[in-house]
């Protein structure tokens, strides 16, 4: 069972659209998972902007991919919630659903900051 930053038990993310890097609903990762996607965050318009500015574009659709608006739920891989930390535009987290993984990569104070609770 895989745990949250929180020590509990891995809760979902979001279903509608579909997260996860297994497109589960959930912020598993695996040894396939090159990126971690492990961080459970309501994305902004600020952030989606910055991640579109690093390459990588949340908001374009594709064949598999219904593309992001402002207040969806979605797993990001760990280093890029970090990269917006410093970067100023860290999108709000929702611990429970964030993988334990993420640690090796964020505090866990600056997670809590960014909590939010749905």
């Amino acid at each position: 069972m895989a745990q949250n930053v929180l020590g509990g038990r891995l809760a979902d993310c979001g279903h509608d659209p579909k997260t996860g890097f297994y497109r589960d609903g959930c912020c598993e990762t695996g040894p396939d998972d090159a990126g971690v996607h492990t961080v459970c965050a309501r994305v902004t318009a600020e952030f989606l902007s910055f991640s579109a500015e690093r390459g990588n574009d949340l908001t374009r659709p594709d064949a598999n991919f219904p593309g992001l608006q402002p207040g969806d739920r979605w797993c990001l891989c760990a280093t890029r919630w970090k990269e917006a930390l410093d970067g100023g535009v860290a999108p709000p987290v929702v611990l429970e659903a964030t993988h334990a993984r993420t640690l090796e990569w964020v505090d866990l104070a600056d997670l809590e900051k960014h909590r939010i609770t749905e």
